[in-house]
């Protein structure tokens, strides 16, 4: 659980991470997920914001059971996939969660 205050230092950032839900048409476990993850893990650097929400769709939706390709994801996002290729697993593993081992 995160607190009030971080939704509200990071909703612009959360906003976007909805817009994005919205543009894959992810269920609502699958953005719950992704919040958890991306307010879990956001990096300092706003450059890196970005990457690191695109990498919480993912990881959120594949937990959820809704997936989307990386590539669907970069694009709805607006970032590279490699941008999520390279970050998904560690959102996982620091949330305590196994990645699959596909």
């Amino acid at each position: 659980m995160h607190s009030a205050r971080d939704r509200i230092e990071y909703e612009p950032w959360l906003e976007e991470l909805e817009q994005v839900a919205d543009r894959l048409e992810l269920s609502t476990e699958a953005r719950s997920c992704a919040v958890d993850l991306f307010l879990a893990d956001v990096p300092d650097d706003d450059r890196s914001k970005r990457a690191v929400l695109a990498a919480s769709v993912y990881a959120g939706s594949l937990v959820a059971g809704d997936g989307r390709t990386q590539g669907t994801v970069a694009d709805a996002a607006d970032v590279s996939r490699l941008s999520i290729q390279s970050r998904w697993k560690d959102l996982l593993e620091s949330a305590g969660l196994e990645p699959p081992q596909w």
